[in-house]
């Protein structure tokens, strides 16, 4: 009998058990794929800013609120050439459920300052003669069937309007950004608007996050120092960082999620090698007696040691393979669910490599300990089921 025929045969003798040897495997390789997909993600977000771009918060935390003059200030630091500034909203449409990013900004420096936010001309035009105008994004526009014209009606939850009633956005065009450091699921809207509605009330505005974008040629380490010692004896003292850092700072509130992902996937990892083991332990004893018979009838002891390492392999492998083609295929349903936390989730080559080699190097360390037993064994052992 050739060996891939008996390999075959010995595989499928209990279908049932190798089925969900093969299905706990490929449970698990996407498992791993998807976790350090996110990881991958995450850092990512950091190492696509732009290095001369900074962000500019208070230094007691982002939640607190800088003056609205800072800007004016930051203008006159050498080396900065264009400065725009950011309000977290916080309103939510219909029901506190549909919650998503909201932002008051000046259009036209947000959008001069991030490219990698593409917009038509036509709607930063409409924007500009519509003081209730906004840009959402491409997939927002998609949850929620919204087009340009609609009119979006939010409740200001930490900004709530002075006559009581929910605040009225135009939709002016839509946006799009293929890098993941900006995600397709926030609602910009003019801050002029935004100023004279609280006006309106008594409510004097500030600023969340100023953003500088360093002039070519300048020192962004110099920019920084200067930018932060023109308010270190203010009223608000500041921290200016780059905004890959300001990314990191940011993702840290959520704790340290790369090394929590590791550790799950690690755990993951170990749960199903053990399985491994004990599923080719028990193949072993069943066919042990199938070793007395094969052995004295030729087959050497290294020829046994394979066989038994080539089964866990191929399942290995099998399970791997489908595993891999699972996080393959779910990349763009998983990156439609974590486009607020991890926009442009893709599953990386690198992710599918490590996929690989985990199915790869699962398959002879499940196998290697029936393999020695096997090999070990002798024809008057074997017969006897010892």
């Amino acid at each position: 009998m050739p060996p891939i025929v008996l390999l075959w045969r010995n595989l499928w003798r209990r279908p049932l058990r190798s089925i969900l040897t093969v299905m706990s495997l490929a449970v698990a390789v996407f498992l791993i794929c998807g976790l350090r997909s996110i990881i991958t993600t995450i850092r990512a977000a950091a190492d696509n800013c732009d290095p001369r771009r900074l962000a500019v918060m208070s230094a007691s935390g982002l939640f607190v609120e800088l003056p609205l003059h800072y800007q004016a200030r930051i203008d006159k630091v050498p080396g900065v050439e264009i400065t725009t500034k950011f309000q977290w909203f916080g309103g939510y449409y219909r029901s506190q459920k549909n919650f998503f990013a909201q932002f008051a900004i000046d259009p036209e420096t947000m959008f001069a300052m991030y490219p990698e936010c593409k917009v038509e001309p036509d709607a930063i035009q409409r924007m500009a003669t519509d003081r209730t105008a906004c840009i959402i994004g491409s997939s927002l526009a998609r949850e929620f069937g919204w087009k340009v014209g609609d009119t979006i009606p939010l409740v200001g939850a930490l900004h709530p309007h002075p006559e009581d009633k929910a605040w009225e956005f135009k939709v002016a065009g839509l946006y799009h950004s293929d890098r993941p450091n900006f995600d397709n699921r926030t609602l910009f809207f003019r801050w002029d608007y935004f100023e004279e509605t609280l006006k309106q009330g008594g409510v004097p505005p500030a600023v969340g996050v100023y953003s500088i974008r360093v002039a070519p040629g300048a020192d962004v380490a110099q920019v920084i120092a200067d930018v932060e010692d023109v308010f270190k004896d203010s009223e608000q003292r500041i921290d200016c960082t780059t905004e890959a850092e300001f990314q990191r700072q940011f993702q840290s509130m959520f704790g340290n999620m790369p090394l929590f992902l590791t550790w799950i996937g690690a755990g993951v990892l170990i749960a199903i090698l053990v399985a491994s083991v004990n599923t080719m332990l028990m193949a072993m004893r069943e066919q042990t007696p199938d070793i007395g018979i094969l052995k004295a009838l030729g087959f050497t002891d290294g020829s046994m040691f394979v066989l038994f390492l080539l089964q866990s392999t191929f399942l290995a492998l099998l399970g791997g393979g489908l595993g891999v083609f699972g996080a393959l295929a779910t990349a763009p349903f998983i990156s439609a669910g974590l486009e607020m936390f991890a926009p442009g989730y893709a599953v990386q080559p690198g992710t599918v490599v490590l996929g690989a080699v985990v199915a790869l190097a699962i398959g002879p360390i499940a196998g290697i300990l029936p393999a020695m037993r096997a090999r070990s064994l002798t024809c008057i052992a074997a017969f006897r089921g010892e």
